[in-house]
């Protein structure tokens, strides 16, 4: 399932370079001695807001910070002057996935001249150990590897490498990052959960539609999900042009993805109840969202659309274009109403596992996983049901480059357009 092309698009990586989603397996069980005192982790609010925060009589715009790691400046020219790098690459070392872009400006976009992702599955057992085990630490090396290759073949000058959630939770998540560096040469940045919400929001800003009154844009990963919501109300009328993350208004990350999901309550084989009880237990932490109440009026009053960028979502829109091998140009923008979200996820339930292998938009290293996803988003569709969901395949590393791109100043401005929203045209 996993393919390498790479695409000469605007902005867009490779037809098949598609879903976060992965396999889940047990851990090797060491780190059991620890079990007992680890704490079950809560969602991350924005700062200031959460259950806890005192109350505030308006809450003020969240403007995205800068990287908590400096990024490297561009390569100095033959005069001494600084000047944009030649090729940008961005990497994103998910729960589940290794996946790389690389892309030189184009325009006020750019153009993704070669792309890799491979299903690595590392936070696999990681609920029960604390630990990254050492087959998924192997495996995520070996792809590492064909990345380090990837950027060296094109001497791409400008990188970031992220890692999530897997190394931000596990107990040798350092340790990790430090074995990478040195066996593969690659500098790989543990960020924060705040920082994952911005590059998602970066990413995705092209498909926000400008009439919303606002969007709930959620990325359902495989060891946390990001939620954020953007208020564009006032957008046409401040006077002048804002980054799509400065519209962010509360943000919150929750401690559960597909992989932890299905770990917990069973992914192969789900049963109607335990279906429901993956809902439910997501649902509870939608409840303490900061703000919830005010975004539950905008949605009843029909002002917002949701965005999702996730394996889930990506998924289900290709099954709805019933399209016989996943095209992620074709998946990309999709509009789905709730209505057909809601015949889909039913659908999806009533396929058994072998089913679901079998489907070209799912594939077997994605059946056991696909149906957590699917509860995950309809605890999200039950809090607030907005009738227009629209589909991203896209995400972190197209935010990376879009900020690489921007603190080099690689566009030169044009007609009041910012490269978030144009970088994808």
């Amino acid at each position: 399932m996993d393919r390498d092309p790479a695409e000469s698009g605007a902005g867009m990586p490779a037809a098949a370079d598609r879903h976060p989603d992965g396999k889940s397996h047990q851990g090797d069980g060491r780190g059991k001695s620890k079990r007992k005192r680890r704490k079950r982790r809560g969602p991350v609010y924005a700062p200031g807001t959460g259950p806890r925060a005192p109350a505030r009589p308006e809450p003020a715009v969240l403007v995205a910070p800068a990287p908590e790691v400096p990024i490297p400046p561009p390569k100095p020219s033959a005069n001494g002057a600084a000047r944009p790098a030649d090729f940008y690459g961005a990497l994103d070392l998910g729960t589940n996935n290794c996946r790389l872009l690389v892309a030189v400006p184009r325009d006020h976009g750019f153009r993704v001249v070669d792309a890799f992702s491979r299903i690595v599955r590392l936070g696999e057992g990681i609920g029960q150990t604390g630990r990254l085990g050492e087959a998924a630490m192997g495996r995520a090396i070996e792809a590492l590897k064909v990345c380090g290759q990837k950027l060296a073949y094109r001497d791409v000058g400008r990188t970031r490498m992220i890692a999530t959630e897997a190394c931000r939770i596990a107990a040798n998540g350092s340790d990790f990052v430090s074995r990478v560096r040195d066996e593969t040469g690659l500098e790989l940045e543990i960020v924060s959960r705040e920082t994952e919400a911005r590059l998602a929001v970066a990413g995705c800003a092209s498909l926000v539609d400008p009439n919303a009154g606002g969007v709930i844009l959620f990325d359902i990963g495989g060891g946390s999900s990001e939620l954020v919501w953007l208020d564009l109300a006032g957008a046409a009328g401040d006077g002048r042009r804002r980054r799509m993350s400065d519209r962010i208004r509360e943000w919150v990350s929750l401690p559960v993805g597909v992989v932890s999901l299905s770990e917990r309550h069973g992914g192969r084989d789900v049963t109607p109840v335990q279906f429901e009880a993956m809902v439910a237990e997501v649902a509870v932490m939608l409840g303490a969202f900061p703000n919830v109440a005010v975004l539950d009026a905008a949605v009843a009053a029909g002002e917002v659309h949701m965005l999702g960028t996730s394996g889930t979502v990506t998924t289900l829109a290709g099954v709805h274009l019933d399209l016989p091998r996943y095209d992620r140009r074709v998946v990309d923008g999709t509009w789905l109403s709730g209505n057909q979200v809601a015949e889909l996820v039913t659908l999806f339930m009533g396929m058994d596992y072998e089913a679901r292998c079998a489907n070209p938009c799912i594939g077997r290293e994605r059946a056991d996983l696909v149906l957590a996803g699917c509860a995950i988003l309809e605890a999200i569709r039950r809090r607030w049901p907005c009738d227009r969901l629209r589909v991203a395949d896209r995400g972190l590393r197209e935010g990376v480059l879009v900020e690489l791109m921007a603190e080099d100043g690689v566009w030169r401005p044009r007609s009041g357009r910012r490269a978030e929203d144009a970088h994808h045209a």
